[in-house]
């Protein structure tokens, strides 16, 4: 025999399977979420990776300027030792050229002749004085030009003149030491 059930049974209904384009635009969504995730922490840590060479290369340019800061210090304080120690060197070497001259020039210094004044430049040196005579002025003046400490011996000028009611005569000549 046959038998038939007239009971109505609820039956599930299948369900539907999703439209394929929904689950590749789903699992699409979620690798490009994933890709940019992993990117823009890839590029932040290049990015503060990079903040933090530059912020030390920035510290070694700051402390390399002032160690050269130091070193043109250093070397303006040389220099200027250097110059002021050649100026020692040449007023040590020049301080006994005047009293040389002064020796010289007075042992050539005739009886009859005094000096007046002395001037010592670049140039040369210069000196008035006067004579109780002519000829004792031309003698000193050879006497000058006969020297082995002197050059250049120019008499410049020789005139009478009296000094306190004595007749004299004044001169004026101009010299140069040897090298």
């Amino acid at each position: 025999m046959i038998k038939v059930n007239l009971l109505p049974i609820k039956r599930k209904k299948k369900a539907k399977p999703l439209p394929s384009f929904l689950i590749i635009t789903v699992i699409g969504t979620v690798v490009v979420c994933i890709i940019m995730a992993y990117l823009a922490f890839f590029f932040s840590s290049r990015l503060s990776a990079r903040r933090d060479t530059f912020a030390s290369n920035e510290k070694k340019i700051a402390d390399l300027k002032a160690k050269i800061k130091a070193v043109e210090d250093f070397e303006q304080r040389n220099k200027t030792y250097k110059q002021r120690n050649d100026i020692m060197e040449q007023l040590s070497k020049n301080r006994t050229i005047p009293v040389k001259i002064l020796d010289e020039i007075s042992s050539l210094l005739p009886t009859g002749v005094w000096l007046q004044s002395m001037t010592a430049t670049n140039a040369g040196i210069g000196i008035d004085g006067y004579g109780f005579t002519n000829p004792d002025i031309v003698i000193f003046v050879d006497h000058l030009k006969a020297s082995t400490t002197f050059t250049d011996v120019y008499l410049q000028e020789s005139r009478s003149v009296e000094i306190e009611k004595v007749p004299a005569y004044s001169f004026k000549l101009t010299f140069k030491l040897k090298e």
